[in-house]
């Protein structure tokens, strides 16, 4: 099973095909299996009420990023902090945080920031190599914090509260956010022309009004998700709502934006939803073989070490990430290694967290990186000098990554406080 994916993968087939294949040469082969139960375990994967909030924060970003709220958001970034020497550098971290809240997916804040951040800080000076590595590493955010469509994918494989995952996620995206920003600093230390007139109080203040409205979606997600007035999934059918509504009062809505917003949702949720089907029948053969029971005993043989066992794991999901998107990642690891980090005393919330950022990790690495191709694509930067931008910024993201391993805490404090473990 393993090997059929691993050449199927290789040979560039698409990922849910390289899932299905394996799948359903072992059901034809095995006696005791049929093809309705292959059906019914495909169907199952999606068939589930958690998964409905995956096409709906896609569908949620892609209103927030086309119908132009980003821009406000930039906008105010820009008034607050325009008068830091490196100011752009912060601005696109802020920018790329509250469009966060928005838009759940590395790839849209990717897409977003990089069609408006990158011209622009090319504008007042920055390097190329500087915007796109900021550029790129902010945009790791999104996924770390509602409404991270990682976790929503992690919370129902593993059988863990989404509501959890959201609420474990944001104090390491707040340690990402403080890394990037010493980087920043560190970088632009010497650039002492790299500054823009301070904006006025009053001029802020507008600016500050005119983005307001675009961040009470976060209020409403995670107010509502908080106090129990709906789920994750409901708290994702208000969100797009409440963001159409924004739009239309702004005017930034047209016939044409709705049809490409609509269409991009459709493909998006498509490819993801094609994945997890694939994938729920997949685990179903590795759960049926005793695939978990068997990595555990390996694993226990070899150690007996919690810490032993995260490091092997980053290791191994830091290689895996570079040649797999993080979705089809999760599907396929997180029921084998969920139960052998259970096994070691790690909770399956804390251990969550630390595979969605590798996986994040992996976003920017090489030979897959979608997000490296993503930035290129809207910058039309050839991906080569993308990646050269990106290096220097490994160094906060791996360091963001030691404190989320061994410091569990910082993932379960605020899920503990706010009741959800």
């Amino acid at each position: 099973m393993l090997g059929g994916l691993l050449v199927l993968l290789a040979l560039r087939v698409p990922v849910a095909i390289s899932l299905l294949v394996p799948s359903l040469v072992y059901v034809l082969l095995d006696p005791t299996a049929s093809l309705g139960i292959a059906v019914q375990r495909t169907v199952s994967g999606v068939n589930n009420f958690a998964i409905l909030a995956v096409p709906l924060f896609i569908l949620l970003g892609n209103l927030a990023n086309i119908s132009g709220l980003s821009d406000r958001l930039y906008t105010t970034a820009i008034a607050f902090l325009g008068h830091i020497r490196g100011s752009l550098g912060y601005v696109n971290i802020a920018t790329s945080f509250g469009f966060s809240w928005m838009s759940g997916a590395a790839i849209a804040d990717a897409a977003a920031m990089g069609k408006i951040q990158v011209p622009a800080m090319k504008k007042r000076g920055y390097s190329e190599e500087f915007s796109l590595g900021i550029t790129g590493a902010s945009s790791m955010i999104a996924p770390m914090i509602p409404p991270s469509i990682p976790a929503i994918i992690y919370a129902v494989t593993a059988g863990v509260s989404v509501g959890a995952l959201f609420m474990a996620g944001i104090l390491p995206a707040l340690v990402l956010i403080a890394c990037l920003c010493v980087m920043v600093w560190w970088l632009m230390r010497k650039q002492r022309h790299l500054v823009l007139p301070r904006t006025g109080w009053a001029a802020r203040g507008r600016s500050l009004l005119g983005s307001l409205p675009a961040l009470g979606a976060a209020v409403i997600i995670l107010g509502g998700i908080l106090s129990g007035v709906f789920t994750p999934t409901e708290a994702a059918g208000v969100g797009v709502l409440y963001i159409f509504v924004i739009a239309l009062i702004y005017g930034s809505l047209t016939w044409r934006k709705v049809y490409r917003i609509l269409l991009g949702s459709v493909e998006t949720t498509g490819s993801v939803l094609l994945i997890v089907a694939a994938a729920a029948l997949f685990g179903w053969v590795l759960a049926r073989e005793q695939a978990p029971q068997l990595a555990a005993e390996f694993i226990l043989n070899f150690t007996s070490s919690p810490i032993v066992f995260l490091i092997l794991v980053n290791v191994l999901l830091l290689i895996i990430g570079a040649v797999l998107e993080p979705t089809a990642a999760i599907l396929i690891l997180v029921p084998v290694l969920g139960p052998v980090a259970e096994t070691f005393g790690i909770s399956p919330v804390h251990f969550g967290v630390v595979v969605i950022f590798n996986l994040l990790i992996g976003l920017l690495t090489p030979p897959v990186g979608l997000v490296l191709f993503v930035l290129s694509s809207v910058t039309n930067v050839p991906v080569t000098r993308v990646i050269k931008g990106v290096v220097p910024f490994f160094i906060p993201m791996l360091a963001t990554l030691v404190v989320i391993t061994f410091v569990p805490a910082l993932s379960m404090w605020l899920p503990a406080v706010l009741g959800f473990t």
